[in-house]
């Protein structure tokens, strides 16, 4: 039998892709989504691309009650762990919320796997725990500075599983900062389909291009970059799917805790970005220069050298193949 591992929020963006990577590599997924940002449409999605039933569970996170029935209905070894808010700029207006899902709701999974005897735990953390940090490379081992609410929620759930798996030897942790995913299923059939306003880039990129949107607006143009917009490591969310299925591999094998970045390797800036979106949709999109947001860093990119050399784990799709399959989603109707 293979083993079977719950996915948080695994209707979203992320999550799907992880849901699917692992059922691909012979482990058994469950979701666990409240679909506030995603639908259970995409549970056909991912039965068709994993190639085995999905079994699809409505609740939150925070939800003890629903957590046990869960735990008790299936036979449940891992959790990876994507439920959560994840806006930069929202966290900044709304920190009792953002610390009440990233926190509490994982207080709330923490406290149920232990009633359940499981003790195997991917965590998608963030690169925003390194927030205003200086390295232009960011390494593991780069001092912390959150600068956002969004990354200090991150920060917190990290020391608290460090300190989890350090009083209880039982604990198999992977925290995974992940830069930021973005692109599409090379398929065409899963990906980003965020309710209301787009805030991510590349689903923004794609509503204008497809004439949904006016125009994309560049959060500030005077950072201390190369061409004054801020930069980014966008990485190919299939590429991340498949670092977080290697991390669980890892952390099966071997107990304590594991903290690796995943992204690129690569800064991109955003104008870099539109011009490579253009390329691969053959439209110019029209884009106008706006503040600065809340929380936001002129950026950076991953030291990508510990997932190399622990997981045998190497981004396979660059920038153009992100902008490529992103664009086909979108005209694939970008909805479930």
């Amino acid at each position: 039998m293979p083993d079977t591992v719950l996915v948080t929020g695994g209707a979203g963006f992320l999550g799907s892709h992880i849901a699917v990577e692992l059922a691909r590599t012979g482990f058994a997924p469950i979701i666990l989504d409240n679909f506030t940002n995603s639908t259970p449409a995409i549970r056909s999605r991912l039965e068709a691309l994993g190639g085995r039933p999905v079994p699809c569970i409505t609740a939150d996170v925070r939800d003890a009650a629903a957590l046990r029935a869960a735990f008790h209905d299936h036979p449940i070894t891992a959790v990876v762990h994507c439920a959560g808010l994840e806006d930069v700029a929202e966290s900044e207006s709304r920190p009792l919320a953002y610390y009440d899902v990233n926190v509490g709701g994982t207080l709330a999974l923490i406290e149920v796997m232990g009633e359940a005897g499981v003790a195997t735990l991917v965590f998608s953390s963030a690169a925003s725990v390194y927030g205003d940090a200086t390295d232009l490379r960011l390494a593991e081992d780069t001092p912390l500075q959150s600068a956002s609410v969004y990354g200090r929620t991150k920060r917190v759930v990290e020391d608290f599983l460090r300190d989890l798996a350090k009083a209880n030897a039982n604990w198999r942790i992977g925290i995974v900062r992940k830069f930021n995913p973005a692109g599409a299923h090379s398929s065409g059939m899963m990906g980003e389909a965020p309710r209301g306003r787009a805030t991510h880039l590349f689903p923004q990129l794609c509503r204008v291009a497809a004439g949904e949107a006016s125009e994309l607006i560049v959060h500030g143009d005077d950072w201390d970059t190369a061409d004054g917009t801020g930069v980014r490591d966008f990485v190919h969310v299939q590429d991340l799917a498949d670092g977080f299925v290697r991390t669980l591999k890892y952390v099966l094998a071997k107990p304590g805790t594991l903290t690796v970045n995943l992204g690129s390797g690569q800064a991109t800036s955003v104008y870099a970005a539109i011009a490579a979106f253009e390329r691969a949709c053959g439209r110019s999109v029209a884009r106008v220069i706006g503040p600065r947001r809340l929380g936001d860093v002129a950026g950076s990119c991953a030291d990508i050298a510990r997932a190399a050399a622990l997981l045998d784990w190497h981004p396979t799709r660059d920038l153009d193949a992100i902008c490529a399959d992103a664009w086909r989603w979108q005209k694939n109707g970008a909805r479930y």
